[in-house]
């Protein structure tokens, strides 16, 4: 008896936690982080990333992790696209995104547009991209901004 689900609660799954890294003590630090360590090798990605935010500091005289916060905010996007079947078409409807999963698209655009570039490490392949979104330039901040004039054009969205 005791086996059997209630009817009324929803089996939900563990939200994550995440411990805030060492040097800023910000846990969004650590997903980036976790997002940019390829072959379980964090000490290498964190030491990746406090060079990128050390380049940035100095190229742009100011706060590196404040820099690197706002580029994020820049690149997240706050729609996305679902496939909707109505009738026999299927069509591109666009719906809000959890911000947890806004987050997450921004970090993944950051990090993919970074590896991309043409800079010799990549520790300035990332502060190349974060200054460049936090500009609002760049691949990253480009594909943000390319979803949301094809959203427009399909007259899905109208701003």
């Amino acid at each position: 008896m005791n086996n059997h689900y209630i009817e009324n609660e929803e089996a939900k799954p563990k939200k994550k936690i995440y411990l805030p890294d060492p040097k800023f003590s910000d846990i969004l630090v650590t997903r980036f982080v976790n997002n940019l360590m390829l072959r379980g090798k964090k000490n290498t990605s964190y030491a990746i990333f406090y060079d990128a935010i050390e380049i940035v500091t100095q190229k742009l005289n100011e706060p590196g992790l404040e820099v690197w916060k706002k580029a994020l905010v820049n690149v997240t996007p706050q729609v996305e696209v679902r496939s909707r079947r109505i009738g026999g078409a299927t069509f591109q409807i666009p719906s809000e995104i959890r911000p947890e999963r806004k987050v997450a698209y921004g970090i993944k655009a950051l990090i993919t547009y970074a590896r991309k570039r043409n800079e010799k490490s990549m520790s300035q392949k990332l502060a190349g991209e974060i200054m460049s979104a936090f500009k609002e330039e760049g691949g990253a901040f480009k594909k943000r901004k390319i979803h949301i004039v094809w959203l427009r054009q399909t007259s899905i969205l109208t701003f």
